[in-house]
């Protein structure tokens, strides 16, 4: 069960949906993973003390957007004053255990993401780089490093035609493909649910408002509709359907691959 956002935290439900989802794993005897993706920056909000706490009780794991080790680029890239606020955040997570040998139930991932138009670098020598900066400066730990390409949609799009480098960038999205990245494509293994229950191939499409489509039965006619969580019994239902693609999708077959879970190949 993977929460994302914007904040997640800060949905009225988010707390609900995390003690119901490990309850029932609990009472079913399942394992099930939780990943809270998260800003940082919501730790330290005044109305969220206790939430490191919440995510600690549950087994949550943390994947944390950190797109630099360094502060004139992290701020450069989210606002003023948000590396330092992301680095207490962090040093509060490892305080309660996250992402530290003593306590490998409690995981902490950090996402990078490139700060322009060009492909993320090896996500394993990245790492390397991550653990050491992080650590000699500021004594902080985590488990691993998840590198993500920047998806030419929404406003990196609106970036990219802003600098008239649209073309310019999917020419190396398309000239730097991977047949090897394809196996672990997010769209072959993961569901993305919106708000309201419409179910989408990955959490590009649901940017981009591209859900799974099925047939409606009309008393006029046959029609798509968008799928909704109310139209399945089970997750193999979705085996019918076609994966929704287009230029976008790009973006996670070039170089090393890119998913929610960082580079595939």
């Amino acid at each position: 069960l993977d929460l994302t956002g914007g904040a997640p935290e800060l949905n009225a439900q988010f707390r609900f949906l995390v003690r119901l989802a490990r309850q029932w794993a609990t009472e079913n005897n399942r394992k099930l993973t939780i990943i809270d993706r998260c800003n940082l920056t919501v730790l330290l909000e005044p109305n969220q003390s206790d939430l490191v706490d919440f995510l600690k009780e549950n087994e949550v794991n943390v994947v944390a957007s950190m797109p630099c080790y360094g502060e004139d680029n992290v701020d450069a890239q989210r606002g003023r004053g948000v590396f330092q606020r992301s680095v207490a955040a962090l040093l509060k997570l490892n305080e309660a255990g996250y992402g530290t040998p003593e306590h490998p139930e409690l995981v902490l991932d950090l996402v990078y993401n490139p700060s322009g138009p060009f492909l993320p670098p090896s996500q394993e020598s990245l790492e390397v780089d991550y653990k050491r900066e992080l650590m000699e400066n500021f004594g902080i730990q985590f488990n691993n490093l998840l590198t993500i390409t920047n998806m030419p949609i929404k406003r990196f799009a609106d970036f990219l035609s802003k600098e008239g480098k649209m073309k310019e960038y999917m020419e190396l999205l398309v000239n730097n493909y991977n047949a090897q990245t394809v196996g672990g494509l997010m769209c072959l293994n993961t569901v993305s649910v919106g708000w309201d229950g419409v179910v989408y191939d990955c959490d590009f499409n649901q940017q981009l408002g591209m859900g799974i489509t099925g047939e409606s039965e009309t008393s006029e006619s046959t029609k798509k509709k968008k799928l909704d969580v109310f139209d399945l019994e089970s997750l193999t239902d979705l085996g019918k359907y076609s994966v929704r693609t287009d230029n976008h999708c790009f973006g996670c077959t070039a170089g090393s691959g890119s998913s929610c879970q960082g580079a595939t190949a």
